[in-house]
């Protein structure tokens, strides 16, 4: 994934550009397109899917499930992207995303505290249904949006603090709280085994992406790699 993401960004047409805002200077994309929201969604996905991997070696599983909610929406935004490109064409519900992801946070004030910023997000429910429309050909796409639905749920305990979420802290002998880390739990396999998921459908990604781009000089390796990526893992789709 890393090859194949620098690959992708030395071949982009714009580079981002220090410029100059009410706040001061800070790195932005002039052309503020499509391929330029793809290519730095994709650097959040790989950047999140690293940290959680070091939050599992540091057994902190509760931080882990934490990143794994904000991976799974960063690679539905990407796949949102690419099949404007890839599948459809780009309509007013990708408009208005994109429209949303570039306003910055501080207007002309220069000032948080007095920046009328109203970022206009689109429903992640829309985006859901969006996906599922496009990937769903010949199957039950309510089903599809409800399952999307079902895990980002299940993973909002970890986000919010639930209280059931909570106590995947507590156990051993004598029982406690594992505020150091989970080491040596019986958690410890089941958010390995959930990592590898996360893993592989952030380098599916990777692969929509070179494809949205034409970089087939990049697919291609990311393909030979795929198929070895399931088979060391005992999969194959």
């Amino acid at each position: 994934m890393e090859h194949a993401y620098k690959a992708l960004e030395q071949g982009m047409a714009s580079k981002p550009d220090l410029v100059n805002l009410s706040f001061g200077e800070a790195f932005r994309f002039k052309e503020k397109n499509i391929y330029e929201a793809m290519i730095q969604k994709l650097a959040r996905a790989q950047s999140l899917v690293r940290a959680a991997q070091v939050l599992l070696n540091n057994s902190f599983l509760q931080e882990q499930s934490i990143l794994h909610r904000a991976i799974d929406e960063t690679n539905e935004d990407i796949m949102f992207l690419v099949y404007a490109v890839t599948n459809d064409t780009i309509t007013d519900l990708h408009q208005k995303f994109l429209d949303a992801f570039w306003e910055e946070e501080i207007d002309a004030s220069g000032n948080i505290i007095d920046s009328d910023q109203k970022r206009p997000m689109v429903p992640r429910k829309k985006i859901r249904a969006y996906l599922a429309r496009i990937e769903g050909v010949g199957f039950d796409q309510s089903r599809g949006v409800e399952v999307t639905r079902t895990l980002s749920k299940a993973y909002s305990g970890f986000v919010h603090g639930a209280s059931p979420h909570i106590m995947d802290l507590y156990g051993g002998n004598p029982a406690h709280f594992h505020v150091t880390g989970m080491q040596g739990t019986t958690r410890m396999k089941e958010h390995t085994d959930d990592l590898w998921n996360y893993m592989y459908r952030t380098y599916i990604s990777h692969i929509a992406v070179a494809r949205a781009f034409g970089a087939e000089e990049v697919v291609e390796p990311l393909l030979e790699h795929k198929v070895r990526f399931e088979k060391n893992a005992g999969k194959e789709y």
